[in-house]
């Protein structure tokens, strides 16, 4: 994992090499005071050398300039740097987002998956800056401050290291504690970062059924989580902070009663000793930073641990010998095919379907038979467990899923639609196209005349999800969209189902347009619509249980009939 958070670094070479080598000079010039104190103590105020005790003043002052700027390059760049590599990881993150499979979505919830997109890669930023800096620059202070307490008293300098073991073993006992709490933290975080993003969602529902006391329950109950587990997390860093700034302390008592016996011995002068009680703090500072830099590890680590868990998720993947399918005709087999959502149930049971190039086949029967499976598994949204899909009599396991969804258009129940404007949702169809070809396919779903009414015509700003829209006028951008699409294979999932009876006439009117010399495969519940299919499939309980056209489904008197009936008794 640490050479993974390494690699971010190589994006950055140049500004990462100045920052570090501006945090040694920072450190390089923090010793030049003790220095200077011991020399001041031990000759120039004994021997009342007031020039050199000046120009070591002035030049103190001079260091202390620079050590400002180098600082504060080390604030602005360091911390560029840091946001970089965030970036640069959250793009890596949407990237791999963009290629998981439809059932990592399943088990997801967005609120989550937005918080480890931005909290938890918000710890990072501060761990790139510090953590090199904190390691490299630190340990090399240690190293060179324990060399100069050394030519002071060496007895005295190797008392104070004798102590560093103790201040690592208690620091490492307790960073167990912090790391499991820093953890339970995040994920009370994510935790109602979803819940907050499923509330704010679905706000008129609550609206609709006055349930905002529900809602604010369920919120409060992620809130007393958060706070449970921060609570946790700082009690966890308050034992850290509070148990090794005592053993810091100790060091001052050791350095105070040690030098006091070897100053009244003799073994050491009045200028080295306070010397060295003013240059202790060079070999104690960097030894609590390292200690410190433990919590700071442990959030970044914890953040970036939860990033990679997305990363390493298996990505949609063709097959090595995949290939682009280059002119899709639209005939479609399913030869056999099962498939469950879980291992334990399957949805699809032997399926067999033979859909030729240019019919319209509807898929009917009760919810929760298998017709929207059977639509996911054509643009391989899922892929089959057992049997064969073939497009054009091409198993599309043999096919990119780039080119097999370029030839697929999908018109659902549940629109989506970008917060974005109309033009730009109708674009999405294919981004490439011209002006005149997004009003042209608006002109074939029904929908340019509406838009031309609005102030802003084409550009008017649709709101999240379409929400400044009706569900008619959403459903006609959609269509809009397939139009500019303009696919051989085209799948209707209950694209009417949810609107009202004049509307639905005139979506179907556009639907019918859009079908014209396409394969198309319908799922509807109003049976209405798919009177006129080249042929019927019912699905019961994920088998195929009738198949025919209208009439020969009629005429067999079963579950197709009997559904038709129910719904036009009394008609």
């Amino acid at each position: 994992m640490i050479k993974r958070f390494l690699s971010y670094y190589k994006f950055h070479k140049k500004l990462f090499v100045l920052d570090m080598l501006a945090s040694l000079l920072v450190s390089l010039i923090g010793i030049v005071y003790p220095i200077i104190t011991r020399e001041m103590l031990n000759e120039l105020i004994p021997n009342r050398n007031y020039r050199m005790i000046v120009i070591f003043g002035i030049s103190l002052l001079c260091l202390y300039l620079c050590k400002m700027l180098l600082n504060y390059f080390i604030q602005y760049k360091g911390h560029v740097m840091g946001v970089k590599m965030q970036a640069q990881m959250r793009s890596d993150m949407f990237r791999h987002l963009e290629k998981l499979p439809y059932s990592f979505y399943d088990e997801n919830e967005t609120g989550k998956l937005m918080s480890r997109m931005t909290n938890d890669l918000m710890s990072v930023t501060e761990l790139a800056h510090h953590g090199p800096e904190n390691l490299i620059i630190s340990g090399i202070t240690i190293i060179i401050s324990f060399c100069y307490l050394s030519t002071i008293n060496i007895y005295l300098t190797l008392i104070i290291f004798a102590c560093v073991p103790f201040l690592i073993f208690a620091a490492a006992i307790l960073r167990r504690r912090m790391s499991a709490a820093f953890l339970a933290s995040r994920k009370a975080v994510a935790e109602i970062n979803a819940r907050l993003e499923s509330s704010i969602s679905g706000i008129r529902v609550t609206k609709a059924f006055t349930n905002a006391e529900k809602e604010q329950e369920k919120f409060e109950e992620g809130n007393k989580e958060f706070i449970e587990a921060r609570t946790e997390a700082y009690n966890a860093m308050g034992r850290f902070h509070s148990s090794t700034a005592f053993i810091n302390d100790i060091f001052n008592v050791i350095v105070l009663i040690a030098g006091g016996f070897f100053l009244y011995d003799g073994a050491i002068s009045f200028g080295d000793y306070s010397a060295f009680v003013v240059s202790v703090t060079l070999f104690t500072q960097p030894v609590m930073t390292l200690i410190n830099f433990t919590e700071q590890f442990q959030d970044g680590f914890t953040g970036f641990k939860r990033f990679l868990e997305v990363l390493d998720e298996n990505p949609e993947k063709d097959a090595e010998d995949a290939e682009d399918i280059e002119k899709v005709e639209g005939h479609i087999e399913f030869k056999n095919v099962t498939y469950g959502y879980t291992d334990s149930v399957n949805v699809l049971k032997n399926v067999s379907l033979d859909i030729g190039k240019g019919k319209t086949y509807a898929l009917v029967g009760p919810s929760g038979g298998g017709k929207t499976t059977i639509c996911h598994l054509i643009p391989k949204f899922y892929d089959a467990h057992e049997g064969e899909i073939l497009i054009d009599g091409k198993n599309i396991d043999t096919i990119t899923r780039r080119s097999l969804r370029s030839a697929i258009g999908i018109v659902q129940q549940d629109i989506y639609l970008f917060n974005a404007s109309i033009k730009e949702n109708i674009l999405y169809g294919r981004l490439d196209a011209t002006d005149e070809e997004v009003i042209e396919a608006a002109k074939r779903a029904n929908i340019h005349d509406y838009i031309m009414s609005l102030e802003n015509g084409y550009d008017t700003q649709i709101g999240e999800r379409g929400v400044k829209l009706s569900g008619g006028q959403k459903q006609r951008l959609s269509i809009a969209r397939v139009f500019l699409k303009n696919p051989p294979i085209l799948i209707l999932d209950e694209a009417t189902s949810a609107l009202d009876n004049s509307t639905e006439i005139l979506i179907q009117q556009s639907l019918d347009e859009l079908c014209k010399g396409r394969t198309t495969i319908v799922v509807a519940h109003r049976l209405s619509t798919i009177k006129n299919a080249d042929e019927i499939a019912v699905i019961e309980d994920g088998i195929i249980t009738e198949k025919g056209s209208h009439d020969e489904l009629m005429g067999a008197g079963g579950t197709y009939a009997t559904l038709y009936s129910q719904q036009f008794r009394g008609v």
